[in-house]
């Protein structure tokens, strides 16, 4: 399967998953809004029930409680508060609430509250003596009603009801504005799920991408040096009885690119275990300026003979918690560079100081600098702004990228700079410790 085949399929995948993922959340949440909103919809209404049950029941208890039965009407009223009549009128139910009597046997009364005319139909009214005290609804001749019943003292029942038409159209409208939400919240989902996925596998593919590339480089870098040693190999099996001294040429490239590949395999191996983080810093206390010197040293020689200048200016005068040998490779790496990129004439200056409490080292060339395009790339791994003439160099690509390696390990920073006027400046900070 192709590599673009392969990154279709995974967005697919993660397309799909997104959409499952978020509507089963929308799903979830549209039902507890629904359900909040219905219990608040038929909240008023069962309120509205309930006091007109308990406006009932006081009723009737204060017609049991009805002071000096045997006297006159006129003399009973002198005797009642004043503010009984308003009692009775407050506890007078709601209009919209019709009060159904029953007698034992769950059938309605002949004097029942409700209007006659509607007597008929509220016969056909299902009534259940076992369902006392609890809400429930109802269909009569095609109305919704919610109902509640409760048995008097004397065995007789009562049943309200309260037509819920009006809740329940704007429960259906609610449910229809719900499920149009929901489908536009699928589409607005899916497209989402789209670009989340996009930008989710961007990273992975561009991975992806620079390892492929990477094995590419690799093998190429690899294929080089041994199809070199190769063919001198062949060359001198042709002539097995040719003297060394005849052969000194082929001998000696053949051993100047086993040296090549012998550094490539070494190098490979050090970023495959950077990448596997098995990498493990041994730091320690040590004096930085003294260390990076006395490493210096051992290039000047290699700088004079070459015909360029190397300077050290070092004023860092602390002791710098690292591990030593790898900040050692660093240096080699990036001195072997502006050794190797610089012509006769030119000046290398090694710098170290200390700046908001970090650990600094500059290493600035006149050489042939570096271009805008190569700055953001110098640390990718086989990246070579010309390739011909960095393989002359005996460049391949992974200093920079084992160097970049090294400095994140000790949580550092690295970037180069084109001088303005000819050159390069790299620039690593180090935390002290």
């Amino acid at each position: 399967m192709s590599e673009e085949k392969q990154v279709k399929r995974q967005l697919l995948k993660n397309m799909l998953l997104n959409l499952i993922t978020f509507s089963i959340i929308f799903y979830i949440l549209g039902v507890i809004i629904f359900a909040q909103f219905k219990n608040t919809l038929y909240n008023s209404a069962d309120n509205e029930l309930k006091n007109s049950q308990m406006r009932e029941l006081n009723l009737a208890n204060e017609k049991k409680q009805v002071p000096f039965p045997d006297m006159e009407t006129d003399e009973k009223n002198k005797l009642e508060p004043e503010n009984s009549k308003n009692d009775l009128n407050e506890k007078s139910h709601s209009p919209r609430v019709v009060i159904i009597q029953r007698n034992e046997n769950g059938e309605i009364e002949s004097d029942s509250e409700i209007n006659s005319s509607l007597n008929s139909i509220f016969e056909s009214a299902i009534f259940n003596k076992n369902s006392i005290g609890e809400i429930y609804e109802t269909e009569i001749e095609g109305y919704e009603y919610r109902g509640i019943n409760y048995k008097n003292s004397d065995g007789t029942y009562k049943q309200l009801l309260i037509n819920i038409d009006s809740e329940k159209e704007i429960s259906k409208k609610f449910i229809t504005n719900l499920t149009i939400s929901f489908t536009l919240s699928l589409v607005a989902i899916l497209v989402a799920s789209y670009v989340l996925s996009r930008k989710t596998l961007k990273p992975i593919v561009e991975s992806w991408k620079k390892q492929n590339q990477f094995v590419q480089d690799a093998s190429h870098e690899l294929r080089t040096p041994l199809s070199i040693i190769k063919i001198k190999q062949e060359s001198l099996l042709e002539n097995p009885e040719s003297k060394i001294i005849d052969n000194a040429e082929d001998i000696s490239i053949t051993l100047k690119e086993t040296q090549r590949l012998t550094k490539l395999i070494k190098e490979l191996m050090e970023i495959a275990r950077s990448d596997s983080n098995q990498i493990k810093l041994n730091k320690e206390l040590f004096e930085a300026d003294k260390e990076i010197n006395d490493l210096v040293l051992l290039y000047k020689e290699i700088a004079e003979n070459d015909g360029k200048i190397l300077t050290t200016d070092l004023k860092y005068n602390e002791e710098l918690y690292a591990d030593i040998n790898k900040l050692k490779e660093l240096i080699v790496i990036l001195l072997d560079n502006s050794i190797k990129y610089t012509n006769k004439g030119d000046s290398i200056d090694i710098r170290t100081y200390k700046k908001d409490n970090r650990f600094v080292l500059e290493i600035e060339d006149t050489g042939i600098g570096i271009s805008k395009e190569a700055i953001d790339h110098v640390f990718e791994r086989f990246y070579r702004e010309e390739k011909s003439r960095n393989r002359q160099k005996g460049g391949m690509g992974l200093g920079l990228s084992i160097a970049y390696n090294i400095v994140m390990l000790h949580k550092g920073t690295i970037k180069y700079e084109r001088n303005r006027d000819v050159g390069t400046k790299v620039i690593v900070t180090l935390p002290r410790k």
